[in-house]
């Protein structure tokens, strides 16, 4: 059975693995409850909105943004104290995906304005036609009409 060491040392050393393990993982854990880029790219829908809704649905996040925030307190606590060899690395990673997951997070946003749009242009449009505007109708036709 090997011998238990109380050296600060290597305790130091020790939790300085253990943070970086748990830095490791909470960036997969991230990664791993990100969008799918097919869900993202294809739709099975019959309308915009149900492709607005189907995207928006495929652009959340899910868990990566509370993974992310907990490899990035177990990175900072590492860093400062001095406990990663390379940690440009895991900085770098945890900027790209920070990155990315900032950029579904605003395109989740940005689709949800669409989908609640979406519908009201569909209603002005059908109330405009329904006035008696002729959708067939080109310019040159509305000049004449008004002349």
């Amino acid at each position: 059975m090997p011998q238990s060491t109380f050296d600060d040392d290597d305790l130091f050393g020790e939790a300085a693995d253990e943070m970086r393990e748990d830095v490791e993982t909470h960036l997969r854990a991230a990664k791993a409850t990100l969008p799918d880029a097919d869900a993202v790219w294809e739709t099975d829908a019959d309308n915009v909105l149900g492709a607005l809704n189907g995207l928006r649905s495929a652009l959340d996040t899910g868990d990566a943004v509370e993974e992310l925030r907990q490899a990035k307190k177990q990175y900072v606590l590492g860093e400062r104290a001095g406990a990663f060899e390379d940690d440009e690395e895991l900085a770098a990673e945890i900027d790209e995906l920070q990155e990315l997951v900032e950029t579904l997070e605003e395109a989740h946003e940005q689709v949800g304005e669409l989908t609640s749009v979406v519908p009201q242009i569909k209603g002005d449009l059908e109330d405009a036609h329904a006035e008696g505007v002729d959708p067939d109708a080109d310019a040159d036709d509305v000049e004449e009409a008004e002349a």
